[in-house]
């Protein structure tokens, strides 16, 4: 009998899955806006089954990355530390129903850690993203890489030997909601004004010159008062100075020239992205967030080959 995989990546704000047969085709997509914040506390299984119970056979095997694991979510999954592995996850799944409905653990990291016991470092985490990567790396048939995945909380990644070893964490996309529609700079923005790829790119090169993002945000502000940009313009402004500083930031600390560079995620946001490090004259691959399908099936055939058979 032919297993599918119910893949669900259930994040914060936004519900998705993917109905997947052995061979790895997805066969059926869906996305709600019902996040884990918009779940009630002891629902998330009646939510689960009235938007994917049709999909669930009795020989289905159902595999749940992202926020759902979280303390707020269906059930805890606790962190795995990294370095960490395909083998790690499975090993630390955390089961609804055994064999049938797992919830993928994230991953840890202890950063600026010393071995001074007075100073431990400084914790990192990521819940959903460990699953895009590892199925970038089944799809691109990689060992070795460097990631980047924008959004309300981007994270850089290193790869190596099939492990994700380092990663870091910019509050990008939540720093743009922040100053766009609750600081002074929300008078003077547009914060769903189309993109603007030219001023973005101002953006982008002033947070490149002296004075940090601290003084560069004013000049959104002192900009607008003296008419040089527009409430239009202004998201576009804004967004190229906060990524341009988390590139900044991230390439002094993080940049493997030896490995490949990768952006990956939804394409408005891999584009801004790609433009910039372009600006930087920096190479770079783009892929979609369709990888959490690859990574999930990854994962189920790691977990069961003989039911998930790679092609």
């Amino acid at each position: 009998m032919e297993r599918s995989l119910v893949a669900v990546d259930w994040g914060t704000s936004s519900l998705r899955g993917a109905l997947i047969n052995s061979e790895g085709l997805v066969l059926e997509k869906r996305a709600f806006p019902q996040g884990i914040m918009q779940v009630a506390h002891g629902q998330f299984q009646h939510v689960f089954e009235q938007r994917f119970g049709d999909w669930m056979k009795a020989e289905s095997l159902c595999l749940v990355s992202g926020m759902a694991g979280s303390r707020q979510g269906w059930r805890e999954a606790p962190y795995c530390p990294c370095p960490c592995g395909f083998e790690d996850l499975s090993q630390h799944l955390q089961w609804i129903e055994k064999d049938r409905i797992g919830i993928v653990p994230g991953l840890s990291l202890w950063n600026d850690a010393t071995s001074d016991p007075t100073h431990s470092g400084t914790p990192d985490v990521m819940r959903g993203e460990e699953i895009q990567i590892f199925g970038a790396l089944n799809n691109l048939q990689l060992h070795t890489a460097q990631f980047v995945l924008p959004g309300t909380h981007s994270k850089w990644a290193k790869v190596s030997n099939n492990q994700i070893t380092s990663f870091k964490t910019f509050m990008t996309g939540e720093f743009y909601g922040l100053l766009s529609q609750h600081s002074i700079l929300a008078k003077t923005c547009l914060p769903d004004a189309p993109w603007k790829k030219e001023i973005f790119l101002e953006g982008v090169h002033q947070s490149q010159k002296p004075g940090g993002l601290l003084h560069h945000a004013f000049t959104a502000r002192s900009l607008s008062l003296f008419d040089k940009l527009s409430p239009a313009q202004s998201s576009s402004y804004i967004s190229g100075l906060l990524i341009g500083e988390e590139i900044k930031s991230a390439f002094n600390e993080q940049q493997n020239a030896s490995a490949p560079l990768f952006i990956l995620g939804n394409s408005q946001l891999t584009l801004r992205y790609a433009c910039a490090m372009e600006a930087f004259n920096v190479s770079t691959n783009t892929l979609t967030d369709e990888m959490t399908w690859v990574g999930l099936w990854a994962l189920a055939n790691h977990l069961y080959p003989l039911d998930f058979k790679l092609g």
